[in-house]
């Protein structure tokens, strides 16, 4: 199944960029009616066929459209501190997408190594890995942010800082199937005591994942994935 990722397709027939004509035609050598399936980001999933296969402007006509592709009934909220070795983020990114996400906010701590961040990378990274696991809803990457701002304003039913020190529960414990939930991932220094006190006091439960010390992406994954379980 080759999925393309046309965020602005509108009506029964789309034009490919030149870079996805040739990719299509030239390197996946299609051909006229071969079926493709598109996905736009908004939960729209398109099967559609190859109308006329140029490689430099391959046109195709949507067949058939399915909104809310496998919408699941929670929305999970993740923020995480950049790392100072950016494959690692980006690894986060990806496989993040895979399992499930709604949004991500890099997240700017105390004792965060990174300050800065690439968006348009970080979103082709987060649509390559939309096309991998046929994903129709694309992930929300929010600009860097202060953990302080984050923790004044977040909002969802269920709100959680994963930290290393003090009393914590599991997640099973904070959440039930269907909740929205943000949970904040820190640096590989974690949290400072301020900012899970400050978290804390704006209604956020410390948690644990796991006896293990994990690394931050792995942190994030192991967040991801089991807020994913407990939807099951």
């Amino acid at each position: 199944m080759q999925i393309f990722y046309t965020p602005d397709i509108s009506g029964i027939e789309y034009t490919f960029s030149e870079d996805e004509s040739k990719h299509a035609i030239r390197v996946l050598r299609m051909n006229l009616g071969e079926e493709v399936y598109l996905v736009d980001g908004k939960g729209n999933f398109y099967e559609a066929v190859i109308a006329d296969a140029h490689p430099k402007r391959c046109k195709i006509l949507v067949k058939n459209v399915i909104t809310n592709y496998e919408k699941r009934n929670y929305h999970l909220h993740i923020a995480i501190s950049p790392l100072k070795n950016p494959d690692r983020f980006e690894w986060f990114l990806e496989k993040a997408t895979e399992i499930g996400i709604d949004e991500i906010t890099p997240l700017l701590c105390e004792h965060s190594e990174k300050k800065n961040l690439n968006p348009e990378r970080s979103n082709r990274i987060i649509e390559s890995a939309m096309k991998q696991s046929i994903k129709a809803f694309h992930p929300l990457l929010n600009p860097l942010t202060k953990v302080s701002d984050l923790i004044k304003n977040a909002n969802e039913d269920v709100r959680m800082i994963a930290c290393c020190e003090g009393v914590r529960k599991p997640i099973r414990e904070c959440y039930k199937a269907g909740q929205s939930a943000l949970i904040l991932v820190g640096p590989e220094g974690d949290f400072t005591n301020e900012e899970i006190i400050l978290a804390k006091k704006n209604g956020f439960s410390p948690i644990t994942l796991g006896e293990s010390r994990l690394r931050t992406e792995t942190a994030g994954i192991a967040a991801v994935h089991s807020i994913s379980f407990l939807n099951l």
